[in-house]
């Protein structure tokens, strides 16, 4: 299926719902203390780290150069999603109209939008764009605030950048690339939020082909064969590419179309593996030769996609490990995950 085409099961013509619409808040007049919106880049550059083939052996100075490159995007980031996830915990009106000043201050700075030089500068606009569309559906419907063309336009012009990054991508294609693998998860979880944000329905179906792409590549034992070649990195990158996936099929669900079920509930069998995997990784180990990095800890990346999850297929084992996580928020998924 090709990455433009139009998902069947999503030409209704209502409105494209988030999940988190379909939990409404009740607002409050709790207070929020707002930080003063930052200066952004409109252009960005930044480069990897990893220093081999498998991309799984990071460059500890070459971590700390793009560690420093982008900083103030994630600060940034992480104050609107802080501030979203405020609203959707205590209804704080004042915490919705921080996200609301936050973006639009943003989307004066068209920021992002500019040249990304360098593929991992695509990735971190890709990335942003996902926190921020996410933090905007989870305020949108909070009491006072007006849709803002200037924020719609601005997510829509970043997504559209994102999704031309990986169609060129596989225009350009002689084996498998980011266009294969996590990266493309990710850009369809951020580009189909921003669809919902603009019920544009063409980046909504979008980022659901790219779930499909994910689904197709999931094996009978739950493996992702471009993932289990990053080598110390295999078990890690499962577990980022399962995050999005799931995302993805919230999404899905909450338009009426049933991603969990496609090719008989694939995502259940990566799931299943990724939790096998962070109860005991050998058998990563045994599949890459090599010992898994950061196996045994728990994370709230790695985890934070059981929230909505375990609301459709309850597990003990799933549950057990959110319970260890110090948290379930995690920025890039735009913080906390749908009830």
């Amino acid at each position: 299926m090709s990455l433009a085409s139009v998902h069947p099961l999503a030409l209704a013509k209502e409105s494209l719902r988030s999940p988190w619409d379909l939990h409404p808040v009740a607002a409050t007049d709790a207070p929020y203390p707002c930080p003063a919106a930052p200066q952004l880049p409109h252009d960005f550059a930044t480069s990897s780290y990893y220093t081999d083939a498998q991309h799984s052996f990071p460059d500890p100075a070459l971590k700390k150069k793009y560690e420093d490159s982008v900083a103030g995007i994630d600060d940034f980031s992480r104050a609107v999603v802080k501030a979203a996830d405020a609203y959707q915990t205590t209804g704080s009106r004042a915490a919705a109209s921080c996200v609301i000043g936050l973006l639009d201050a943003a989307a004066k700075q068209k920021t992002l939008t500019g040249d990304m030089n360098g593929h991992q500068a695509s990735y971190v606009q890709g990335w942003s764009l996902g926190a921020w569309a996410v933090a905007y559906l989870k305020v949108r419907a909070a009491p006072g605030v007006e849709y803002s063309e200037e924020i719609a336009a601005w997510l829509k012009k970043l997504a559209e950048e994102s999704r031309g990054y990986y169609e060129e991508k596989q225009r350009m294609r002689s084996h498998p690339n980011d266009s294969d693998n996590n990266h493309l998860y990710w850009a369809g979880f951020a580009i189909a939020a921003t669809g919902i944000a603009n019920n544009d329905r063409k980046l909504f179906d979008w980022g659901l082909d790219a779930y499909e792409h994910g689904i197709r590549d999931i094996k009978d034992d739950g493996t992702l064969p471009n993932e289990m070649a990053r080598g110390q990195m295999a078990l890690h990158y499962h577990l980022y590419a399962l995050a999005p996936l799931i995302l993805l099929a919230e999404f899905g669900e909450a338009n009426g179309v049933p991603l969990y079920a496609e090719r008989k509930f694939a995502i259940r069998r990566l799931a299943e593996r990724c939790v096998a995997g962070l109860q005991d990784a050998s058998f990563f180990q045994q599949r890459t030769g090599i010992a898994q990095e950061g196996a045994g800890e728990i994370q709230p990346w790695q985890v934070s996609w059981g929230r909505p999850y375990t609301r459709r297929f309850p597990d003990p084992k799933i549950t057990e490990l959110m319970s260890k996580a110090e948290r379930l928020n995690y920025t890039m998924l735009g913080g906390l995950p749908p009830p």
